[in-house]
């Protein structure tokens, strides 16, 4: 019988540690993947691929390989995409990435793959169509640069889940499957579950403002699904969305100065311990200090009349207009975010609160980054009757949100929230144009491989 008693400590370091510079000159042992092999004739250069970055190892003659099931083998013999284990010294060296190199003593192949990969991942930038990249998803994610996206898309989850915690927020998990839909629309996947039609959620919505009533904060980060037919750069048919929903607020700006809290700790939190991954991509992270907030009205006149494009819709927003009040943000105000509040009703769901002052409008915001929509959000009606009110002026019925109107019959304090595209935000961030370069496995309207 043996005892596990947590984790244990291996002998095979990883490439943070060898960064603290205690390891100069001691032999130590890593493990990663070969990355690339650069043969110079007397000397050649091993390029592990690590979970924290690339580690250059230099390999002179009389290095011994073992090859797993193969005994001794040569240089030659090292393939790429090979699972490798090193040993040798660790030294100094300015030309090196990370400034530092093992002088390899020892290389054992643990495992080698069947064939070449199919994409040049071990260049800097591969060169290759999206297409490609999306056919072949697990390989090209292997390339630095391609990596260093979904690496940032952590810090993005990270930072919205630590801000949150330590705003008081309870973190939940709801249900992907229900009888109606938040939103409501001809745009649901609908399936048949257990003989009982049902449909996959657009958004947690009904479920967020129900567990107000409960823990007063929540939030949830999880997917959502949309059946639109966009075939669009910005579109998604499955995408993870950051929403939280708050009780006990005196206005949808209390919602708006929280996105902006998050957005300032998440920022920092990027600059502080995603240096390695910004200066892969070399972005430049947005400014956060504040953000403009401007009515939807006034901001559509100002665009209209400054870049003197003629307002076509008058309920919303196109993507040509959010490309130019970000415009507009930025050469006036110095702007990367900037929020467009009080949405004409029409354009907002049943439980958006009307602006009391013009009933025609809500009191909910979008958030534009870069020229592109990454959140809506805003208040929402809390007491029960006015709800009823406003789904019969839609002409609606309460078949199948019995649930959800239970939950304000019997008291729901103001509140509000907001649900923020995950994918949005890292596509803009790291300045990319189209949605699924930064989706890890990216579902649309012709693709559900791999």
């Amino acid at each position: 019988m043996e005892l596990v008693k947590g984790v244990r400590k291996t002998e095979t370091l990883e490439l943070e540690e060898l960064l603290t510079g205690e390891m100069n000159g001691k032999r130590v042992k890593v493990s990663g993947a070969v990355h690339t092999v650069r043969d110079m004739g007397n000397v050649a250069f091993v390029i592990l691929r690590k979970r924290g970055g690339i580690l250059q190892c230099v390999c002179e003659k009389g290095v011994l390989v073992q090859i797993k099931g193969r005994g001794t083998a040569g240089l030659k013999d090292v393939k790429e995409e090979a699972a490798a284990e090193v040993a040798g010294i660790v030294t100094p060296s300015e030309k090196a990435p990370h400034g530092i190199e093992i002088r390899l003593e020892e290389i054992r192949i643990l495992s080698e793959p069947a064939a070449p990969a199919p994409l040049p991942v071990s260049k800097w930038k591969m060169n290759t169509s999206l297409e490609a990249k999306l056919n072949y998803r697990p390989i090209s994610l292997r390339n630095v640069r391609e990596r260093a996206k979904f690496r940032l898309q952590e810090g993005l989850v990270r930072g919205f889940r630590e801000f949150l915690y330590g705003e008081g927020f309870t973190e939940i998990h709801t249900p992907k499957i229900g009888a109606k839909s938040a939103e409501g629309g001809a745009n649901l996947f609908r399936l048949e579950y257990f003989h009982h039609p049902a449909v996959l959620q657009q958004s947690p919505q009904f479920y967020k403002q129900m567990m107000v009533g409960v823990f007063e904060r929540v939030f949830e980060t999880a997917p959502v699904f949309r059946a639109e037919k966009h075939n669009t750069k910005r579109h998604l048919n499955e995408y993870t969305s950051l929403d939280f929903e708050m009780g006990y607020i005196s206005g949808f700006e209390d919602l708006m100065a929280m996105e902006t809290g998050y957005l300032q700790y998440t920022m920092k939190l990027l600059e502080k311990e995603y240096g390695r991954e910004r200066k892969t991509l070399g972005i430049e992270l947005p400014r956060t200090d504040e953000i403009p907030a401007v009515r939807f009205d006034e901001i559509k006149r100002l665009v209209s009349e400054t870049y003197g494009r003629k307002i076509r819709s008058p309920y919303d927003l196109e993507p040509e207009e959010e490309v130019l009040i970000s415009r507009y943000a930025k050469e006036k105000w110095d702007a990367d975010f900037v929020f467009v509040t009080h949405y004409p009703s029409k354009k907002r769901p049943f439980y958006a609160m009307d602006d009391p002052e013009d009933p025609t409008y809500t009191l909910s915001f979008d958030l534009l980054f870069r020229g592109m929509e990454v959140t809506t959000g805003g208040q929402r009606i809390h007491d029960y009757h006015e709800l009823l009110a406003k789904m019969e002026k839609r002409g609606m019925t309460a078949e199948g949100m019995e649930q959800y109107l239970s939950a304000f019959k019997y008291g729901m304090p103001p509140h509000g929230g907001l649900g923020i595209g995950l994918e949005r935000l890292t596509m803009k961030l790291v300045g990319e144009d189209n949605i699924r370069e930064t989706t890890l496995f990216p579902r649309d309207m012709s693709r559900l491989e791999p």
